[in-house]
């Protein structure tokens, strides 16, 4: 039997560790933006909608669902899962946009440098 509990334990539903980074830094890109995140129709600070994607990410990395960034981004940065509707970001006065491609335009900026 301790050899079964010992193999379980290097099966692991975390992304790999690229991943994680990626995730992290889209993460606290968000935490630090300043920018209002719209979710079913509510805004929300960025404080309270990074707990929100959190809760997201842990959910789904349990249920190993996030092979790479662009799986974060499509199953828990896009859309309620709840009501299927698009999330929003605002940052200052420019107009809101649907937080996939604000996600994905960050992740496209953090990969290139």
């Amino acid at each position: 039997m301790p050899a079964l509990l010992a193999m379980s334990g290097a099966v692991s539903a975390e992304p790999d560790a690229k991943t994680r980074q990626e995730i992290l830094h889209l993460i606290s890109h968000l935490s630090a933006s300043g920018c209002r995140f719209n979710r079913n129709g509510t805004w929300y600070d960025a404080a309270r909608a990074v707990s929100h994607l959190n809760r997201k990410y842990e959910y789904l990395s349990k249920r190993d669902l996030i092979p790479n960034t662009e799986a974060f981004i499509e199953r828990a940065a896009s859309e309620s899962s709840v009501s299927g509707k698009p999330y929003l970001v605002k940052c200052g006065n420019a107009p809101e946009v649907q937080s996939a491609a604000w996600f994905r335009e960050a992740l496209q900026k953090f990969r290139s440098i």
